[in-house]
């Protein structure tokens, strides 16, 4: 830029001697002209061979980005005493662009008239050409910088070994003639001066006073331009070191399937700290590693300085709302792509693509929402988020929730103090690094973060303040002075490690990390307060936060991380002592080992649920459901069938009733029953105790996943379908083949009768109260009432004995005879309390009549064989209850096949998906295996894990070193 400016003013210089020239009577000659141009073109192009030895090779390259390459130009060169070797295009190209060559022309045809007359009339229009003494000189610095000036009339070049010999006799006459072109300006000079007698001292005097505050102004404005045009150099380099860097990151990354990558060393530190949160919550004193913790009033503009570090718009948007409300954990590291990725995730999400970025928003926003539970505005529950790219700075930053001063509608009532217990134990930590961020378009005094911050932080030495929205605040603020109180930490009552103003944007959410960047340096190479020197270089822009904050926190990380791992190691020797006195025979098991050997045993005992026997499942079923549906048979088929007292009747009677259960609920009441006897065996494998092995820890475990499997499973929906025909089919067979099944039928028969005979029996006795018996035996007496029901089942009896083939139902005038007897006898009774005690008398009696019958059908197969109806003995009731018996046995076979063949394994089956589910569901592991064991098992395990990252990290760290 330097030479750039020179090269213009010489220009200028140029022009008006030649305009001089054209009209004094000394006018240069033309040579001389022809070699004042090359000498303007070779300060213009140092890419030639006359040109001032480069130190630095950023300027070279500079110099050419602003030279771009000339088309070539075909021009006779010119002589000075010996013949050049080579074509000067480049000079005769400049001696084109600087339109010399038609000057030069004009001049000789114009001749001696042209240029006395031109001098008359610009005689009186010749400016003052003191303002070019400050040009000269420098004109004359930079031929010293390529010659050597010794005795008078001697010059000797410095980088006498460049170039050939005629280059050098060359360059040395052209200096020579600059010399001489320079001693001819002054002279032209004082001559014009003394012609139009405005040589005044005391302006001349008053002149240099002007010129030299502009000398001020414009050295002062040169040393801004300068600054900002070194960190333009700076961010390009940086850039190219980026791109280089992303190179060679792309390259380690295609080999990726060919060796095994070492950790990033941030990485490292993040899964530490990771393994920290799982294992202090709370932030106790045992995490004292160190973490960029980013807290401020709410909408002071946290986020939108986490993603200008991160350089990507990562988190969600809201306008003026609460939008971080849980504690969002950002590892910042270097790699080939820029991609985020969740820890307890594997998606990648690719932050160069929009649809992603909006994904990644989402993602967060679910998890924030996820993580507050009911009743809630904010959670402490940490979300951890790795975000890697070129060129990002290596750190661990923690954005909070916004400090508030007022709940408003909406939120809990107890946000405010919830928000202020989160940051207290983030910046309690003693080498957390705290970061507060201070909203700079509103008043000072309406900060509420910054007392927080000096109460934890009172002498500033893990403080780094920033003040966001410093572009709002230069138009907006009256005293430009208090931004500069601010930073210089003279206004707030807290003290900061680093002061630093950034502008984030202009407040639209959709502007991306490029534009907000260009907008930043846009602003502050304009800004007052850099120019007027209230804000420093170095204090500004988000691109110097994050490297200040990066060094902050690695010089942080190695001051302590080594005290910390002693301190860990120090509480593994406590765990394992106390793991020793307390369970010395057993392994140190935490809660997903045991689990793991919890999931074995029940998965066996699932296993040997299927090796249970075809007849133990048989005998299971078939007894289960006669439980479930004798009472039905008896009383609802049998006993109305039987009390007809008709062969025919009974027959009809009993098919009716047979299809309509078949039909309606017997089905269903088969599968209930086989579905509830799946369940009693598997209950029984996996509760029963199984001897020393038995470890009641998991019992809790075994119960949860019982009830679980039995839940999710269900029954073959087109079971009942096909059970309805068989049953059908086998309650239609009447035909019994031999005497064994006869009589196994009798018995089944008597079983049935006597169960219900013993439950009348007991009805009865409840009805009527204790006999005398119990009455002398155990001193109990009769109430009222069953001294009534007493005195009318005597009277009933009696007449059951005058008539033991009486139907089952009383008539009107035999209730009227029991209840006149009855009163005749002093008791007063109702015409349904005799109806109530008649029927269980009735029962009674009945029941026995047909056990008594079945023992005489014990010899009427020979009778049933040959199909005797005129027989006196009929035994049609046998014959329902071996429909009954064959019924019974046929459905338990189907069933023990569809429970063997499909519901075992179906079970089984879910009982997989249900411990694959716990697996995956901490909180539930945690809640079903608990126990002190338990924990110090857990603990013992976390400290250890904790150890050994620490230990790998620390020699890392010492080999970067």
């Amino acid at each position: 830029m330097w030479r750039l400016r020179r090269a213009a003013v010489a220009c200028e210089v140029c022009q008006s001697l030649v305009n001089h020239s054209s009209g004094m009577k000394r006018s240069l000659p033309l040579q001389k002209l022809h070699l004042v141009s090359r000498s303007i073109y070779h300060l213009h192009h140092p890419s030639l061979k006359l040109q001032r030895p480069q130190p630095r090779a950023s300027f070279q390259h500079f110099s050419s980005l602003t030279n771009p390459p000339l088309r070539k130009l075909k021009l006779s060169p010119i002589k000075y005493g010996y013949q050049p070797h080579r074509n000067f295009w480049p000079a005769r190209l400049a001696a084109r662009l600087l339109k010399l060559r038609y000057l030069i022309l004009g001049s000789a045809v114009g001749g001696g008239y042209t240029a006395k007359k031109t001098f008359d009339q610009w005689k009186d229009m010749i400016p003052d050409l003191s303002d070019y003494k400050w040009i000269v000189p420098d004109i004359v610095w930079e031929i010293d910088e390529y010659i050597d000036w010794g005795s008078p009339g001697e010059t000797a070049f410095r980088a006498t070994d460049h170039g050939s010999e005629g280059d050098k006799h060359y360059r040395k006459g052209l200096l020579g003639e600059l010399i001489l072109l320079q001693q001819q300006i002054q002279e032209h000079e004082e001559e014009a001066r003394r012609a139009t007698g405005q040589y005044n001292t005391s302006y001349v005097q008053q002149k240099r006073k002007v010129s030299d505050k502009e000398k001020i102004d414009q050295l002062q404005e040169e040393l801004l331009h300068t600054q900002l045009k070194y960190q333009r150099i700076l961010e390009r380099l940086e850039k190219e070191n980026k791109e280089l860097r992303k190179l060679v990151l792309q390259k380690d990354d295609k080999g990726i399937h060919h060796r095994k990558l070492k950790k990033s060393l941030i990485d490292m530190y993040s899964e530490v700290l990771d393994v920290l949160s799982d294992y202090d919550a709370s932030y106790n004193t045992q995490d004292h590693l160190p973490r960029v913790v980013v807290v401020g009033d709410q909408s002071a503009g946290k986020t939108s300085v986490l993603e200008m570090i991160a350089q990507a718009r990562i988190f969600p948007r809201g306008s003026g709302e609460m939008m971080t409300r849980s504690p969002v954990k950002v590892t910042l590291s270097e790699g080939p792509h820029h991609v985020a990725l969740f820890k307890d995730s594997s998606r990648e999400f690719d932050l160069t693509k929009e649809e992603d970025l909006a994904a990644l928003r989402h993602e967060i926003e679910l998890r924030m929402r996820k993580n507050v539970k009911e009743g809630c505005t904010v959670s402490p529950e940490t979300i951890s988020l790795n975000v890697k790219g070129p060129g990002l700075q290596r750190m661990v930053l923690v954005d909070l929730p916004g400090v508030i001063s007022t709940v408003t509608s909406g939120m809990a009532p107890d946000t405010k103090e919830t928000i202020f217990s989160i940051s207290k134990a983030y910046m309690q930590n003693p080498n957390a690094i705290i970061l507060c961020i201070q909203d700079g378009s509103v008043d000072a005094e309406r900060s509420i973060v910054t007392d927080l911050v000096s109460q934890m932080d009172p002498h500033g030495r893990r403080t780094i303040f920033v003040l966001t929205k410093v572009d709002l605040a230069e138009k907006n603020v009256a005293s430009p002075s208090r931004i500069q109180q601010i930073i210089e930490g003279k206004l707030f009552p807290m003290k900061a490690l680093g002061y630093f103003a950034v502008v984030t944007g202009k407040g639209n959410s959709s502007e991306s990390i490029e534009a907000i960047r260009e907008y930043e340096e846009e602003f502050f190479q304009n800004s007052k307060l850099l120019k007027t020197s209230m804000l420093k270089a170095h204090q500004v822009t988000t691109r110097n936060l994050s490297l200040a904050v990066s060094d902050c926190f690695w010089k942080m990380v190695r001051e302590s991380v080594e005290q910390q791992a002693d301190s860990f190691k120090a509480t593994r020797f406590n765990l394992e002592t106390e793991w020793k006195n307390n369970y010395p025979r057993l392994r140190e098991l935490d809660r997903n080992e045991l689990f793991e050997k919890a999931k074995n045993e029940i998965l066996d005992e699932v296993i040997s649920l299927s090796q249970v026997t075809p007849k133990h499942w048989e005998e299971i079923l078939q007894q289960s459901l006669w439980e479930r549906v004798s009472t039905h048979v008896i009383e609802n088929i049998y006993l109305p069938a039987a009390q007809t007292m008709n062969s025919g009747t009974f027959n009809t009677t009993v098919d009716i009733k047979l299809k309509q259960w078949t039909d309606k609920q017997l089905p269903n009441k088969a599968v209930e029953v086989a579905w509830e006897t799946l369940q009693e065996e598997f209950s029984r494998f996996m509760t029963e105790p199984k001897g020393k092995e038995h470890d009641d820890i998991f019992d809790k475990l075994k119960e949860a996943v019982k009830e679980e499997s039995i839940k999710r499973h269900k029954w073959n929906d087109f079971a009942e379908d096909s059970l309805r025909v068989i049953q059908h089919n086998a309650l239609e067979d009447r035909s019994i083949s031999d005497k064994q099944q006869w009589d196994a039928a009798i018995s089944f028969m008597e079983e049935a009768l006597q169960a219900r005979l013993q439950d009348t029996e007991n009805a009865i006795e409840n009805m009527v109260g204790p006999d005398w018996k119990k009455r002398w035996l155990y001193w109990k007496n009769r109430t009222q009432e069953q001294c009534v029901h007493n005195e009318t089942k005597n009277e009933l009896e009696k007449m059951l004995k005058c008539n033991e083939e009486h139907p089952a139902y009383l008539a009107s005038d035999e209730i009227t005879t029991v209840r006149k007897n009855l009163e005749s006898r002093g008791v007063a009774v109702d015409p349904s309390l005799i109806k109530d005690t008649w029927h269980q008398v009735y029962r009674r009696h009945f029941l026995k009549s047909a056990l008594n019958h079945c023992n005489l059908c014990r010899r009427g197969f020979y009778y049933y064989q040959r199909h005797f109806v005129d027989s006196e003995l009929e035994c049609n009731d046998v014959v329902l209850f071996w429909r009954i018996q064959r019924m019974l046995a046929i459905t338990a076979n189907t069933l023990r096949q569809q429970l063997t063949n499909t519901e075992v394994r179906r079970l089984e089956k879910n009982v997989k998906e249900v411990l694959e589910d716990f697996a995956e569901d901490s909180e539930k592991k945690v809640k079903l295996l608990t126990g002190k064991r338990v924990q110090l098992a857990e603990d013992l395990k976390k400290v250890r894990e904790i150890q050994e990252k620490l230990d790998a990290f620390i020699e890392a760290l010492h080999q970067e070193k």
